[in-house]
């Protein structure tokens, strides 16, 4: 196993979904399962460089060499064989695909390894065999669609996750749209298995956490941000869009309150919360000279929300925006990825939230339309996203009996927050794209 833990250490840093770029990984195994004796196993892997530790699933395969696709080598196992990484590999997708979808179903004889399927009557079943294809531009997971075979008779086409970097508990991207689609939600897609994992943490206790993820996959269809900014483009009216989209985050937010607790938020909690305002605000005003205008109207909405009175705590989507969103002519809008912000340890991303996070979320969303066109027309632009928004409010507070629970300032605070964050961002990353937070700032938080 140190041989390939060298290889693996050469050639994790070169993959999206590693965390923690620019460092030397320091790897350790922590779990070993074998799916297809003996060529095939899925690792866990602890890399200890990052603080805290990151465990990373890492399923490898021994083939013979020049039988694996490039992207998919991880380095010399013999002089003819080679390990690659097994998501493109044909024998593990299938035995993947079987765990997930046939009940009682094995992916391995190992007891720290069980897959269970979650049935979906009101999608029919998956088919009982299919063609695997990995999904490109996946960054923090890999994902796998699972097409039926052309040969085969129909059913569902499945989309699992294989969650890369996993941690101890349900991942929330497994636990909340298997509650709401429990409860007959068709904003999310249908759940059809996962596949759970039995691992020992830095301190030698047994942990359990979430390896993967199976859903229905909607053939054909878009996600929000393309629809967006087809009609923005188009200059078509998407109001009546928008406000469906604000229907269902809103039925998204009562759905989550009604499947799990809720809370009256204590003054710690508040702390919390305007404590990483502040933060993320020093190191705005520290990167980002344009803000210091703002600096002071931003601290006055900031104390006004801290000052009101704030709705209960809920679990929430926790990084919600239109990319987040699918347009599909069966369901409507569908509402995907419930992991939360990446960047977010797990153990906070699982805690309940305000619903408004998701709210201000979308709102920025809808304001990156206008810096995404290149459109001389600034004002039509303007006059379509702040139409969206509105729409999308409209139906929000429809569903949710009127209003917006913490609405006005605390709506506001997390608009500005997100803003002031993704000022950080553009500064860092697309300067080019530093106007669209910054014009949101002051309109939010004007300077004297």
């Amino acid at each position: 196993m140190g041989d390939l833990l060298d290889l693996l250490a050469v050639w994790m840093p070169r993959q999206r979904w590693y965390g923690t770029k620019g460092r030397d990984p320091r790897l350790s195994v922590v779990a070993s399962w074998e799916v297809a004796a003996p060529e095939t196993r899925i690792l866990l892997v602890r890399d200890d460089v990052a603080e805290p530790s990151v465990v990373y699933q890492v399923p490898v395969v021994k083939r013979p060499a020049g039988s694996v696709p490039p992207g998919s080598l991880i380095g010399p196992a013999s002089d003819d064989t080679v390990w690659a990484d097994a998501t493109t590999d044909e024998a593990f997708t299938d035995l993947l695909y079987r765990a997930v979808t046939v009940a009682g179903a094995e992916l391995s004889r190992d007891p720290g390894l069980s897959a269970l399927t979650l049935p979906s009557p009101q999608i029919g079943a998956p088919a009982p065999r299919a063609i695997a294809r990995v999904l490109s531009g996946e960054q923090s997971n890999t994902s796998i669609i699972f097409r039926p075979d052309e040969v085969g008779p129909d059913g569902v086409a499945v989309i699992c996750k294989l969650f890369r970097q996993v941690n101890s508990g349900v991942n929330p991207d497994v636990e909340l749209p298997t509650a709401l689609a429990a409860a007959g939600a068709t904003f999310v897609p249908a759940a059809i298995g996962e596949v759970r994992g039995t691992w020992a943490s830095p301190t030698g206790a047994s942990v359990t956490g979430s390896l993967a993820f199976a859903q229905q996959f909607f053939e054909g269809v878009e996600d929000a941000w393309r629809v967006a900014l087809t009609a923005a483009r188009a200059d078509e009216d998407f109001r009546e869009p928008a406000r469906a989209l604000g229907e269902a985050v809103a039925r998204m937010h009562v759905a989550l309150a009604a499947a799990f607790p809720t809370r009256a938020p204590e003054a710690a909690d508040r702390a919390a919360v305007v404590g990483a305002w502040d933060r993320r605000l020093a190191i705005a005003v520290s990167e980002v000279p344009a803000i210091a205008p703002h600096v002071d109207r931003i601290r006055e909405v900031y104390a006004r929300a801290g000052a009101q009175a704030w709705p209960a705590l809920q679990r929430v989507h926790g990084d919600l925006h239109l990319g987040q969103v699918l347009y599909t002519p069966s369901n409507g809008w569908v509402l995907l990825d419930f992991e939360g912000e990446p960047l977010r340890p797990m153990e906070e991303r699982v805690l309940p939230d305000l619903a408004v996070r998701d709210v201000a979320g979308m709102l920025r969303s809808f304001d990156y339309v206008s810096g995404a066109i290149a459109d001389d027309d600034g004002a039509l632009v303007r006059a379509w996203v702040i139409a969206a928004q509105q729409a999308f409010l409209d139906g929000y507070a429809a569903t949710t009996g009127g209003s917006i629970p913490g609405g006005g300032d605390l709506l506001a605070a997390f608009e500005l927050d997100k803003a002031v964050y993704e000022a950080i961002y553009e500064t860092r990353n697309r300067p080019d794209w530093l106007g669209i937070p910054l014009a949101a700032i002051g309109r939010l938080a004007p300077a004297d």
